[in-house]
């Protein structure tokens, strides 16, 4: 699997211990030595099965790295992971539920109805309808309400209806930044005062040695170039990009991340000016940031807008939108144009941080010391307390 550089920082003191269930008898914590002992000591349950996915995109990297830091952030609480496959490295004890088709709905409702946990916790949105215990979820944006052209109906129906189920159900809530608690609020109506914002990490510094500059050659990527990291999808704003590095003098976009839109993958790659790597793995991804001469990030929309944080912290000057949650990542280390369709402004911005040397210096020093106050220490340690609000 793919995921950030800082995935593997934190590690359990004790081994952690993985159970196989059969293909539809869901194991249950009353069989684990030591799971369910008669204590007064809590059980939480955690919905990781987003972690186990092979290409990790925000959602998929924000279940990992707070279910590695759960248990050190609150240790006085039992947490037992379920996933569809094994999770290496997680250093908490995790049920292995084969099949994923239907997961959060069919496969973890049936398992939980017998381990009876004290609080469901589901990182990535989802809360299954049959659940009818205690349970908390993260809400990371609203881009199917903000931006429903870039999902399908089917898409759009059914995150409709799990959030307003979350909204509904879960007695607090957790939004990752405030703007995404804002549209929760417009949007679904719900009650500001029960939902809590604790911020993303990836601000931390990269722990993986980039890959030899060599293999850039090898892929393409060649001079100078801007980078984006994140799917092609026009939400992401790739188009606007390609049309303002195209009014500079020899410079390359360099885009890396899944193509969930293939055929505007496909119009990117028809521009000489453009490279389209698709999924890149870590060190690489490493590479292309030390050599990038700017990040852009023109977004239309982000609930969290990791990219920009992920630049901060190798140092690279950043080029977003000032909309949705970006400034408040960005803060004032970031260049900023107010509409992310204008390539003129786009340009602009970027030349100022490829040609002023100086000022980039002095804003990627600020940048990395803004971007290691978003840490998944941290966020862990927030998603814990609001855990103990819940349970307590």
């Amino acid at each position: 699997m793919r995921f950030s550089a800082d995935s593997m920082s934190m590690q359990s003191t004790r081994t952690p211990r993985t159970w196989a269930s059969a293909a539809c008898t869901p194991i249950s914590l009353r069989s684990i030595p030591g799971a369910m002992a008669e204590d007064a000591t809590k059980t939480v349950a955690v919905d990781i099965n987003p972690a186990t996915r092979e290409v990790a995109t925000g959602t998929e990297l924000y279940t990992r790295e707070v279910a590695m830091r759960l248990e050190r952030a609150a240790p006085e609480l039992r947490w037992i992971f379920y996933a569809a496959r094994p999770l290496p490295g997680v250093g908490v004890d995790v049920v292995v539920m084969p099949f994923s088709r239907m997961w959060s709905q069919v496969r973890l409702p049936y398992a939980l109805a017998s381990a009876r946990p004290d609080l469901l916790f589901v990182p990535a949105h989802a809360i299954p309808f049959a659940w009818t215990g205690n349970a908390l979820t993260v809400v990371h944006d609203l881009a199917f309400e903000r931006h429903p052209q870039a999902y399908t109906a089917a898409e759009r129906a059914y995150l409709r209806l799990t959030t307003q189920w979350a909204v509904r159900r879960c007695r607090l809530l957790i939004a990752v930044s405030e703007s995404t608690k804002k549209d929760l609020v417009e949007i679904y109506h719900a009650n500001a005062e029960r939902v809590r914002v604790v911020a993303n990490g990836g601000g931390e510094a990269p722990s993986i040695k980039p890959a030899p500059a060599s293999r850039l050659k090898a892929i393409g990527v060649e001079g100078e170039y801007v980078l984006q990291v994140g799917r092609v999808e026009p939400r992401k704003n790739q188009t606007a990009a390609l049309a303002a590095v195209e009014r500079l003098d020899d410079v390359t976009l360099v885009i890396a991340g899944p193509e969930r839109d293939a055929s505007m993958a496909a119009r990117l790659r028809a521009s000489a000016r453009c490279r389209v790597l698709g999924v890149v793995d870590q060190p690489m991804l490493e590479r292309l940031y030390a050599n990038a001469a700017a990040v852009v990030v023109p977004s239309l929309y982000e609930g969290f807008g990791l990219p920009v944080l992920e630049a901060m912290s190798r140092g690279r000057v950043v080029v977003t939108a000032r909309n949705s949650s970006l400034p408040e990542v960005g803060g004032d280390c970031a260049l900023y144009v107010d509409d992310p369709n204008d390539p003129a402004a786009l340009a602009a911005a970027l030349v100022k941080a490829t040609r002023d040397t100086d000022a980039g210096t002095a804003r990627a020093r600020k940048a990395r010391a803004r971007a290691r106050t978003f840490t998944w220490d941290r966020c862990a340690a927030g998603v814990a307390a609001v855990v103990r609000e819940l349970i307590s």
